[in-house]
């Protein structure tokens, strides 16, 4: 186990920016799925830091219309990875982020409670950043040493009625040769 990357949920490798939209996670639960997902904003845009702003509750309305839409959400992830392959964590991954919403993974409903969420700053309309796919394998790989995740799956297969994400430009094949549990 690689617990010395590890402290209280967070991972030392990431710089972290402190989310207020979470839950304790129930303590019967253990992290068993890794859930990637994809986020631009505004839609399409990079590089803006307004999904940081997001998910820490700062988004100005006034910067963007589609701000005014998005600005009273009170939702989260674990990680943020940007396209230039930095790793942001905005929750402790022993907490429960609200990433997922309505989901179902295997028959268990409310994926939210026994996962972590991965966003990649992208959209499903084209390729992730190599720095993104560098970035992910070494936390992925730090995360499979420290929970009992047996599943990598995406928000595109949990809620397929509502979502499209991370989409079809996500390379599973590459993280599937590198030996990675991806479920689909």
């Amino acid at each position: 186990m690689n617990d010395s990357v590890w402290q209280q949920g967070w991972w030392r490798n990431a710089r972290h920016a402190f989310s207020p939209n979470y839950a304790p996670r129930a303590r019967e639960e253990e992290v068993s799925l890794v859930v990637l997902h994809n986020i631009s904003l505004p839609p399409f845009e990079y590089g803006t830091g307004a999904v940081e702003k997001l998910f820490t509750n700062q988004i100005n309305p006034d910067e963007h219309p589609f701000f005014s839409v998005i600005h009273e959400l009170r939702v989260s992830s674990h990680f943020l990875i940007t396209r230039e392959g930095e790793v942001v964590q905005f929750v402790s991954c022993d907490d429960t982020a609200y990433h997922a919403g309505v989901s179902s993974f295997q028959g268990r409903e409310k994926c939210n409670a026994f996962s972590v969420g991965i966003e990649l700053e992208g959209c499903d309309f084209e390729p992730f950043a190599e720095a993104q796919y560098q970035a992910l394998q070494p936390l992925l790989t730090d995360l499979i040493r420290h929970y009992p995740i047996g599943a990598i799956t995406g928000h595109q297969d949990i809620a397929p009625d509502r979502k499209t994400d991370p989409g079809h430009f996500f390379d599973w094949a590459r993280l599937q040769a590198a030996g990675f549990p991806v479920v689909r």
